[in-house]
């Protein structure tokens, strides 16, 4: 038994028939396609650790709030 239950055998005919279906260039390039999309996901979050984005200053936001209900005050 191998994983699950499913044997080596049937694990090999399922490889075998997706070879055929999908052929071995386009297997090869999703291959290319993931690799490199797990490449850019791992630089992202390298690049996030080294430099992590700042966050908006709440000061600039209790302002705003603070104008907004002296003009709706205001106009009532």
């Amino acid at each position: 038994m191998g994983l699950g239950g499913i044997s080596l055998w049937q694990l090999l005919i399922v490889l075998l028939i997706v070879v055929l279906v999908f052929g071995t260039k386009k297997i090869r390039g999703m291959g290319k396609d993931l690799g490199g999309a797990v490449k850019g996901f791992r630089d992202a979050m390298n690049d996030a650790e080294k430099n992590p984005p700042k966050l908006a200053d709440d000061s600039e936001d209790a302002s705003f709030e603070t104008e907004e209900k002296q003009n709706t005050g205001a106009k009532q």
